[in-house]
């Protein structure tokens, strides 16, 4: 490699290092306001635009939607992003393609998940399908997986106990966010469902997806890497608190309480990974 080449390489392991690190203060900085504010927020808004309280140019508007969602997944995506490299980019890339390719067939078929449409604006659209779909499916993934290894990281070094958990707490997440997501009007299911109009076949589209997703994952990083990253980064799972308080709140305010009941399994779970004992420690008495 000639020198000129060596000190390119070298300026741009400084950047991407600077834009980390950058990146990093700005979200520790406004842990609160991402992690809670943002979502309690969100809940409110959802709330009135299904209620139909809002301006029709406001309620369930495209842009604050991606807004906020961005906003609640940048504890994620910058605290997983130094664990991306070209094996893991390879494995994204490929999870992206499928994460297309399913829920395009689930729209034209209504397979695997059930006859399903969208019912409100989620951005530009490819095919049928949000182009944001990848962000809005593979954090929660991601999630799920960060608080398996963190909540038992002994039990979880083998991949029999770990790959099998990872997968129920893909599902347990999505026994919170469809209900919600149908109470307000973000997509409906056809023949709608016993399960607060969600179908059971639903589930089982989204266990063979959420197998196939943390496979992915689980190959593309390394364990080790994975305890190391998540050690030094004390925000990595706050998206996850986003996403159990706003969706959390949804299930409450309808009165659906079996995904309040989950989504209480999903707190205890982050309580578990002893990263918010200080949360706890502010109402200790004594």
């Amino acid at each position: 490699m000639a020198e000129g080449d060596s000190r390119t390489v070298v300026e741009r392991s400084l950047d991407r290092t600077h834009v980390q690190t950058t990146l990093e203060s700005v979200i520790e900085a406004n842990r609160f306001t991402i992690a809670v504010v943002f979502p309690a927020v969100g809940a409110v808004i959802l709330l009135a635009s299904a209620e139909g309280w809002l301006p029709g140019w406001l309620a369930f508007n495209a842009g604050l939607l991606l807004f906020g969602m961005f906003v609640m997944r940048s504890p994620l995506l910058v605290g997983a992003a130094p664990l991306v490299d070209r094996r893991a980019g390879v494995f994204l890339l490929g999870l992206i393609g499928y994460t297309y390719a399913i829920e395009m067939i689930g729209v034209a078929s209504g397979l695997p998940y059930g006859g399903f449409s969208y019912g409100v604006d989620l951005g530009p659209m490819l095919a049928g399908v949000p182009l944001a779909l990848p962000v809005l499916f593979i954090p929660l993934v991601v999630n799920a997986y960060l608080l398996t290894v963190l909540v038992a990281p002994s039990l979880t070094t083998s991949a029999l106990v770990r790959l099998p958990i990872a997968i129920a707490a893909v599902i347990a997440i999505d026994l919170v966010l469809d209900p919600a997501a149908v109470a307000i009007g973000f997509w409906a299911f056809d023949a709608g469902g016993v399960y607060y109009g969600v179908p059971w076949t639903n589930y089982a589209g989204w266990l063979i997806s959420a197998t196939v997703a943390v496979l992915a994952i689980d190959l593309a990083v390394d364990l080790e890497a994975v305890h190391a990253r998540a050690k030094g980064c004390p925000f990595i799972l706050d998206d996850l608190v986003s996403f159990v308080l706003l969706w959390g709140s949804i299930n409450l305010l309808y009165g659906q309480f079996i995904p309040v009941a989950v989504t209480v399994v999903l707190i205890v779970g982050l309580f578990a990974t002893g990263r918010y004992d200080h949360v706890l420690d502010r109402f200790s008495i004594g």
